[in-house]
């Protein structure tokens, strides 16, 4: 029974079960973060664009979830009709590591002269990384045999973004493989089953925004995220961003049944952008951590001088 304790608790940290939580990761700036979930985002503003978020959640619990994601991504060809970018995610839990390296890339059509339509494609590796040896164990007899090193797996995935100057929507794939973590071979003393591997799921990703302009020194911006996968409850994130004198952004956000968070970020120049957030957990996990942090750095390098007008709000 101790064994069978300890894999259902490596088991959930690793995402396995088919009822089991969101297994990506959640970012509470995701406004800011798009090409992460949907490759059709690349090369849509019109410039060599870096970002680079960091988040903290659950802090003050052990193991809690710690991610970095990095991207940069730029429009290409004679008619910048197409995008193509990189996407690096890092994701630690407990004692896994699972990173993901991908190459986004865009084809964009003019639906009219203010909208476009793009479709992403994604691929890459992910690289897994387990040590067990992280867990506090009563038995000190493991139940598994051997850590989980640099395990490699291929990812493909897919999106389409739709946007004009005001509005935008985007649905994606990230990864359209459900390969296994690992072999039920690797668990000892365990009776493994098909619902308790762990394995990669397929995680469907909605976005929109829009933005008003409530006079010339101010923009609101409503935006959402819907978050599904299988076996999984639906996971909604809606939030309200103030622009002011395109300098200055205040925001607040809910995510269903999970947190209040707010968000401030400050254009510092036309090229660099600087975001931050807070989570405030709304279950009972908020009585075991102080709260989810984030920060988030975009940088820009216009290469038309008309592309330094306004900064874009998404």
């Amino acid at each position: 029974m101790k064994h069978s304790y300890l894999a259902i608790i490596v088991l959930i940290l690793l995402g396995s079960f088919s009822s089991n939580a969101q297994q990506d990761p959640q970012y509470t700036q995701y406004m800011y973060n798009t090409q992460i979930v949907n490759p059709a985002y690349a090369g849509s503003r019109d410039v060599l664009s870096f970002g680079l978020l960091l988040r903290t959640q659950w802090t003050g619990l052990q193991g809690a979830p710690k991610t970095g994601t990095f991207t940069v991504n730029s429009p290409i060809g004679t008619l910048d009709n197409m995008g193509l970018g990189l996407s690096i995610t890092s994701d630690e839990i407990g004692p896994s590591v699972e990173s993901n390296v991908n190459i986004d890339y865009s084809y964009t059509i003019n639906t009219s002269d203010a909208s476009q339509l793009s479709f992403g494609l994604k691929a890459g590796l992910d690289i897994l990384d387990v040590n067990f040896n992280k867990l506090d164990i009563f038995d000190p007899e493991y139940l598994f045999e051997n850590n989980i090193d640099n395990k490699l797996q291929p990812q493909i995935g897919a999106g389409v973004y739709f946007n004009t100057e005001k509005f935008y929507a985007g649905l994606s794939v990230p990864n359209f493989l459900t390969t296994k973590h690992f072999d039920e071979s690797s668990l000892k003393d365990f009776d493994a089953s098909e619902d308790v591997i762990p394995a990669e799921r397929l995680h469907y990703f909605l976005i929109a925004g829009y933005v008003f302009d409530i006079n010339e020194n101010l923009k609101f911006k409503p935006a959402t995220l819907i978050k599904a996968v299988s076996g999984s409850p639906l996971q909604w994130d809606a939030s309200a961003n103030f622009l002011l004198y395109d300098k200055l952004t205040l925001g607040a956000s809910y995510r269903w049944s999970a947190a209040l968070s707010a968000m401030a970020g400050f254009q510092v120049s036309d090229q660099l952008f600087i975001g931050f957030g807070y989570d405030y957990q709304t279950t009972d996990i908020e009585d075991f951590s102080d709260g989810s942090y984030e920060v988030f750095l975009r940088f820009d390098l216009f290469n038309k001088p008309e592309r330094v007008l306004t900064p874009r709000f998404f």
